[in-house]
């Protein structure tokens, strides 16, 4: 599977596993549009990458219609209705826990999302039926998919944590050892609830037989979300959220993501006025301004009900002014801030009418809660996770309440022609990472494949320490590495030259003159191909 492609006249997709490129690829040689395609890659994915992503997790759409007209499609799961702070104090804990029942503490709204995504697919003269759209992550999952290097690892590495995950040592273990990788895995229950959607509608997996299915399971193994949790919710369709650039407009997700932060990363480096990609100036700018949105985000972010702020106050000129000028271009400031962790899969995909699509789905945390529902095989996600049991914090838990996201599509409509969708997996990492891309190809003119191969960085906590950090990949330059130093960053350099934890980034571009192209991530296990 090539990395990197170019040249297309008729569609063209990218995703971090070659087998949902396939099958996205597929479906747009079968005369699918770009929404048809995403909807086959997201229901594939889930069966080929179960560690990174499920149906029973949320996913974010950005689609650019062939007007120029951008809809955000939200997906976002509400807290059950018996997710109560309560609950937790009785159970003697004092945070939502990652993983086990109390974990899946969310109703999975991916579904919901690709009901609307449908939708706009057929106003747009989609015509694919879902047993087709569904029929290559059917086959997946009843047939075996193989164990990828990553599978591999993080099943490793979690597995001392899935103790209270239900399920979790049938779906992913073989007699009770990690797979190796190259081993075939099923999903068979997976496989017959995708029949079912295929056949009954994809709004079975709340109204329906599915529906009931999982919610007899969560109530089994102790999950507060209800039956009724599930037949009440909707995902819903919002206007994005966006900024005027010299490059174009660019565009990301509304609340509860953190869409606003990657907005402003890109407003404030451009007035830094870096003039030379790969330089400490290019790098510093990008970590500073990243420390300025974060703090903003962690203040006014949460479930979009609960918004008391104006966010186009944070999205102006005058307020990008000034907090351009707060940042010093020679010195680091202090970054005490808080993290987000995260595995999530982001994929795009484009057609000749100029549809173009940016698609994000995750369960949170690699493998969410750990739980696979038995009867119908939908590992459930633990993005409730992320709530507090303070009820003065900003993310408090509530039932109801829509948790915080780190998701984040995005998408730009430049103005020389050129519309692009991207975006990349890995909680905190995913606003740096589409700066890293986005002023690569963008603001500097690399090519995308060189874009995405490039050295990454993340300004975050490394996993279970105390200590943040700016980690590196150890390709960069080591004197780029001395100066950042110098000027007070915090610097540990990875071991790996491609390492997973600066997540997996991916583009697809639509060109003025009708040709598409699209690349992923060399650290995934995917790529990119068109028709």
């Amino acid at each position: 599977m090539t990395l990197y492609t170019a040249g297309h006249r008729r569609g063209v997709v990218c995703a971090p596993h070659s087998a949902t490129v396939e099958d996205g690829r597929a479906i747009l040689a079968e005369g699918g549009n770009a929404i048809e395609a995403m909807i086959a890659m997201a229901a594939s994915i889930a069966a080929v990458y179960p560690h990174m992503n499920h149906i029973g997790g949320d996913g974010f759409w950005l689609i650019r219609e062939p007007s120029g007209r951008v809809r955000a499609v939200m997906g976002a799961g509400r807290a059950g209705a018996r997710a109560t702070p309560r609950l937790y104090r009785d159970a003697g804990l004092d945070a939502v826990p990652a993983r086990g029942p109390l974990a899946a503490l969310t109703v999975p709204g991916a579904v919901a999302a690709w009901m609307l995504a449908a939708e706009a697919a057929q106003t747009l003269g989609g015509k694919l039926p879902f047993d087709v759209l569904l029929g290559p992550a059917i086959g997946h999952a009843r047939d075996g998919y193989t164990v990828t290097r990553s599978q591999a690892r993080l099943t490793a590495e979690k597995l001392p944590e899935m103790d209270k995950a239900a399920g979790f040592h049938d779906a992913f273990l073989i007699d009770g050892k990690v797979p190796e990788v190259g081993t075939k895995l099923k999903q068979t229950a997976l496989a017959a609830t995708l029949e079912q959607l295929a056949h009954a509608g994809l709004e079975d997996f709340y109204r329906g037989d599915v529906g009931r299915e999982i919610a007899a399971d969560l109530e089994r193994i102790g999950s507060p979300v209800t039956r009724v949790c599930l037949e009440s919710f909707r995902a819903t369709v919002e206007a994005p959220l966006s900024v005027e650039t010299q490059a174009g407009t660019i565009y990301n997700a509304p609340p509860p993501t953190q869409g606003l932060a990657s907005l402003i990363i890109l407003a404030l480096f451009e007035r830094l006025r870096v003039d030379k990609a790969e330089s400490f100036e290019h790098v510093h700018a990008i970590v500073e301004a990243t420390k300025r949105a974060f703090r903003i985000r962690d203040r006014v972010i949460c479930d979009p009900d609960r918004i008391t702020a104006d966010l186009h106050r944070f999205l102006s000129s005058a307020f990008f002014d000034a907090e351009a000028g707060k940042i010093d271009p020679r010195k680091a400031a202090k970054w005490p801030a808080s993290y987000g962790e995260g595995d999530t899969i982001w994929m795009g995909a484009a057609d000749a009418s100029g549809l173009v699509v940016s698609y994000i789905q995750s369960l949170y945390w690699e493998f969410g809660s750990g739980c696979v529902l038995p009867a119908t095989g939908i590992l459930m996600q633990n993005r409730g996770a992320s709530f507090s049991l303070d009820p003065q914090a900003l993310n408090a838990l509530a039932p109801g309440r829509r948790p915080f996201h780190t998701l984040n599509p995005a998408f730009a409509a430049l103005k020389d022609g050129r519309v692009m969708a991207y975006g990349t997996m890995g909680g905190d990492g995913q606003p740096q990472s589409q700066a890293a891309v986005f002023t690569r190809h963008i603001v500097f003119g690399q090519p995308l494949d060189v874009a995405l191969d490039a050295p990454r960085w993340l300004l975050g906590r490394t996993w279970g320490s105390a200590h943040t950090n700016l980690r590196m990949e150890q390709r960069f330059d080591g004197n780029l590495i001395d100066r950042l130093m110098a000027a007070g960053h915090d610097i540990a350099v990875l071991d790996e030259p491609y390492s997973d934890t600066m997540g997996h980034a991916g583009a697809v571009v639509l060109h003025p003159d009708g040709t598409l192209e699209g690349g992923h991530d060399p650290r995934a296990d995917g790529g990119a191909a068109g028709v």
